[in-house]
């Protein structure tokens, strides 16, 4: 029993020490791996980049596109409410057709 307890911190000390050591290495592991990352995101970054010049063409491109049909569909949608409204006058409290 006097030998455990003289024996036990020992063991304590030197599995302690091979935890901190363990636990260096995968941090500096693990900035390693932080630091490849952030290149990737930062070369992902710059191509995004030199393609936000083609999204702003094609944007406008399609709120042109987009107003121009308004327009369209505007014009025809008012060309087929006059073909088809009723045309009336009033005549003494009375409602005609025009035709008649």
């Amino acid at each position: 029993m006097d030998e455990l307890l003289r024996y036990f911190p020992i063991v304590l000390y030197v599995l302690g020490a091979v935890l901190l050591i363990t636990l260096i290495i995968l941090c500096v592991k693990l900035m390693a791996t932080v630091d490849k990352t952030n290149k990737l995101l930062d070369d992902a970054y710059n191509k995004s980049k030199s393609l936000n010049g083609i999204f702003d063409a094609i944007d406008s491109l399609t709120d042109t596109l987009t107003s121009i049909s308004d327009s369209i569909v505007s014009t025809v949608s008012t060309v087929i409410g006059k073909l088809f409204k009723k045309n009336k006058k009033i005549d003494n409290g009375r409602e005609e057709d025009e035709d008649e």
